[in-house]
């Protein structure tokens, strides 16, 4: 009795067997699986994605042609202003002159026709003094050396020199005047030099500052 279920058990489970070989068998003889890419289909999804690089690589090349004029037209740019700058950088310091030879002109023309000698020379005093306070006050510029200053090779060029009774080198003598912009000399002073010759202790001088070379 058991063997007869146990052979219908398996007359039953023949079918099922059989079904499920036959579907494989129609699976595999329905070629490549819908989700595959054809070769056909790889070929043109190469092909568009060169053309994007095409056109992308196309772009690049064109914001590089436009970056480069952008920075040889600032360039020029650039170029222009510095040699403005440069042509043109003494001309707030030219106009400010102008008023200077106006009253320069105004002086020689009454100079032409004046009786006081003294009167002419206070007018041209004046005309130096009002240069001079422009120059120091608007540009910086400041004069130096005097007769008796200590001498500063940094600052004074000695034309000559002598002896006498000095503590320590003098400028004897002012030859031309130096000139300073801010903190750098444009012209040195041109000076005699005194040496001391021995007769004066450093500690004399020190005693009496405010002595000068005579």
């Amino acid at each position: 009795m058991k063997k007869k279920e146990h052979q219908e058990e398996l007359e039953q489970q023949k079918p099922v067997e059989n079904s499920s070989v036959t579907d494989e068998v129609q699976d595999e003889s329905s070629g490549t699986p819908a989700t595959d890419e054809t070769e056909e289909d790889a070929v043109q999804r190469l092909e568009r994605e060169k053309a994007e690089l095409e056109e992308k690589n196309k772009e690049l090349h064109n914001q590089y042609l436009l970056a480069r004029a952008d920075h040889e037209n600032y360039r020029k740019h650039m170029i222009k202003e510095k040699q403005e700058a440069f042509d043109y950088a003494n001309a707030n310091l030219l106009s400010d002159l102008l008023e200077s030879l106006d009253n320069f002109d105004r002086a020689l023309d009454a100079a032409a026709t004046a009786t006081d000698v003294a009167s002419v020379v206070e007018g041209v005093k004046m005309i130096k003094n009002q240069l001079v306070s422009m120059l120091e006050n608007k540009y910086n510029l400041a004069g130096y050396g005097e007769k008796g200053d200590a001498f500063d090779p940094n600052i004074h060029e000695a034309i000559g020199s002598t002896t006498g009774p000095v503590a320590e080198p003098v400028c004897s003598e002012v030859y031309l005047k130096g000139y300073k912009l801010k903190e750098r000399v444009i012209r040195y002073a041109k000076v005699m030099v005194q040496k001391p010759d021995g007769s004066v202790a450093a500690d004399d001088a020190a005693e009496n500052p405010g002595d000068k070379a005579e």
